[in-house]
């Protein structure tokens, strides 16, 4: 009949959808996992993703923390935590992840030489990307931070797909060229049913060193405004400041080298407010 036929036809199509999308696996070993992402390049998301997972570990040393640099065409890892050479092979051919300042470091930057351009089509970054999330050897860890590539690509929907997220933090300038990718950024994760933990208002005001005078070079409170009309909180905000940029170049990133400063006292707070939105976990 009829009707048996329609029903055997939307039968395979549902066999079909199911196929299409890939069952989230966790990475071994690892508790929770939080992306750090942006719409937009340039506004600090590599910076801010590397103090997080720092402070995470400095808020409670009883916790292991992690690092994925899943920025394929452009890794910044190496160099802001100061690591370089390629990772050793378990006997069960797995990556051992690099590790500095008690953190476990994987990017496709020890992988290649560093002046080397990656360029490759969207099955190659596919692949990598699987391998980065898949043949690591990152033992026990409670907390993984993985920086994603700015946009909302291929990257962003395969990690999202793939592995089970705890929570998404958005990262922006006040500015209003930043803060429509963010919007972009922040719908995307929802629309994969990853939960948005809230934003970070990155460069957020600029101090004179001499004079102390306070200046909104990409406009004041504009990731503020996002939040409301999102109906998500602010995670905290950063200051634009030379010492933020200089100690991340250098490989001694600012909540590391400076912890008493203004802005490690800022990505200490995030990471504090960032355990307190993700969900308790069976210890």
């Amino acid at each position: 009949s009829s009707s048996s036929g329609d029903e055997a036809l939307r039968d395979k199509r549902a066999r079909i959808l199911s196929r299409g999308l890939p069952k989230q696996k966790p990475i071994e070993g690892v508790k929770q996992v939080v992306v750090v992402a942006s719409g937009k390049g340039g506004v600090g998301k590599s910076t801010t993703a590397v103090n997080i997972a720092l402070a995470l570990a400095a808020n409670d040393s009883t916790k292991e923390v992690g690092l994925l640099d899943a920025d394929i065409y452009g890794p910044s890892i190496p160099k802001m935590m100061n690591l370089k050479g390629n990772p050793e092979l378990t006997p069960k051919n797995l990556m051992r992840p690099l590790k500095n300042y008690g953190i476990a470091c994987m990017s496709m930057g020890f992988l290649i030489e560093e002046t080397v351009p990656v360029v490759w089509r969207g099955l190659m970054v596919m692949s990598a990307v699987e391998k980065l999330l898949r043949q690591v050897d990152w033992g026990q860890l409670d907390y993984l931070v993985i920086d994603m590539p700015p946009g909302t690509g291929d990257v962003q929907l395969s990690v999202s797909q793939n592995i089970p997220i705890a929570g998404a933090v958005i990262v922006s300038t006040p500015q209003d060229v930043a803060l429509l990718d963010a919007h972009k950024g922040a719908e995307m994760f929802r629309k994969v049913h990853v939960p948005v933990l809230g934003l970070v208002q990155n460069m957020s005001v600029f101090q004179c060193p001499r004079c102390k005078h306070e200046t909104h070079i990409f406009g004041a409170d504009g990731v503020r405004d996002l939040a409301k009309t999102l109906g998500l909180d602010i995670l905290g905000d950063i200051p634009l400041h030379v010492n933020i940029r200089e100690t991340c170049d250098s490989g001694q990133p600012v909540v590391i080298s400076q912890p008493q400063s203004d802005a490690a006292k800022a990505y200490l707070k995030i990471a504090m407010e960032i355990v307190r939105r993700l969900p308790v976990t069976p210890a």
